[in-house]
């Protein structure tokens, strides 16, 4: 099994880290994002990743050249910026299998791929989240205060997808298979979902995210 990792953003939102290393290279309790990332996804038996990169190439080239994961690593490297569905077009062509993985460059979770297969072109989902308060109310009464960061019912995107190679032909050259290739999929009802409850997840995306990944990272990927 292969899995490609959309690693290609600058990660403006942790700067001035960033402005050194790519964003797949910062760290997480010592190891970069994208380490821990290939740690989950061996366990998975994935056996190949490919990395959609284009911002700081070389740093990551070096990097594993330098540190052996126990993976074949390969390398999709955009020139500018293609956007998640240009991404996964163009590493798509290092793909003979029937079908693969894609996730994001800064997820981190403890989702199980081997449930995510079990329906085609599927999307990882997993009940929204908030980091407000949340209230249930009747007319102007506030009937209950809950401090909770998972709303039951409502569902979004993990980032995390389970795809069939036709799909390839499918994706724009340039262009966010959320807002192309996916909505199209949706209206035909060739789009599937598995829902995941009371998972871990972080989209690492800014220092508070690191921070509180931090505190966990060991417990979600072992």
């Amino acid at each position: 099994m292969k899995a490609i990792i959309l690693a290609g953003g600058r990660g403006k939102r942790l700067k001035p880290i960033t402005d050194f290393v790519p964003k797949p290279l910062v760290p997480i309790k010592n190891i970069p994002i994208i380490e821990w990332q290939i740690k989950y996804l061996k366990k998975f038996n994935v056996s190949e990743v490919i990395i959609c990169t284009g911002y700081k190439t070389k740093m990551i080239e070096n990097h594993f050249k330098m540190k052996k994961m126990g993976i074949k690593i390969k390398y999709s490297i955009e020139k500018f910026p293609l956007g998640t569905g240009g991404a996964i077009k163009k590493a798509g062509k290092m793909i003979n299998e029937k079908s693969f993985f894609v996730i994001n460059g800064d997820t981190i979770t403890n989702i199980d791929l081997n449930k995510l297969k079990k329906k085609q072109n599927s999307i990882a989902s997993i009940e929204l989240r908030t980091q407000y308060g949340i209230l249930e109310t009747k007319d102007d009464k506030i009937l209950k205060f809950k401090e909770k960061k998972e709303i039951s019912d409502t569902w979004m995107n993990a980032g995390i997808y389970y795809l069939q190679k036709e799909v390839l032909r499918e994706l724009p050259v340039k262009g966010d298979i959320e807002k192309t290739l996916f909505p199209d999929y949706a209206k035909k009802g060739k789009l599937n979902t598995i829902k995941f409850k009371n998972t871990k997840w972080y989209s690492v995306d800014s220092f508070k995210d690191m921070e509180e990944c931090s505190l966990e990272i060991e417990k979600i990927i072992k």
